[in-house]
């Protein structure tokens, strides 16, 4: 991994942490072998020619560059956590009453071409 991107996980507010490495170990999984660059100063998954940003903020997490019509119904689910376009936001309280099974969806949906 980057050192770049190494140093802004290291960065996220311990209470936070749990929340972004639960979004990026389902990534990995999904999609073994795929390593976040820094892209918008963010921590950003690629596959082939899609990508998300994961960005921790003091609320959470935000999820970048994600398409409504590829979402696998997630932000229809959950329309609170739209902010903005295509930004999702995530607090820790909201990411429990989400299913790992949900999230894995969402980033299959988004990163499959």
């Amino acid at each position: 991994m980057d050192a770049d991107v190494r140093s802004y996980i290291d960065g996220i507010d311990p209470e936070h942490r749990p929340l972004f490495d639960r979004v990026d170990r389902l990534i990995v999984e999904e999609f073994p072998g795929t390593v976040p660059v820094l892209a918008y100063g963010m921590p950003t998954y690629r596959v082939g020619s899609r990508k998300l940003h994961i960005g921790a903020w003091q609320h959470g997490i935000s999820i970048y560059g994600w398409g409504a019509d590829r979402d696998a119904g997630f932000t229809s689910r959950h329309p609170t956590l739209v902010s903005g376009k295509a930004t999702i936001r995530l607090r820790s309280a909201d990411a429990a009453d989400i299913d790992d099974g949900e999230l894995r969806d969402f980033v299959r949906a988004e990163l499959t071409a």
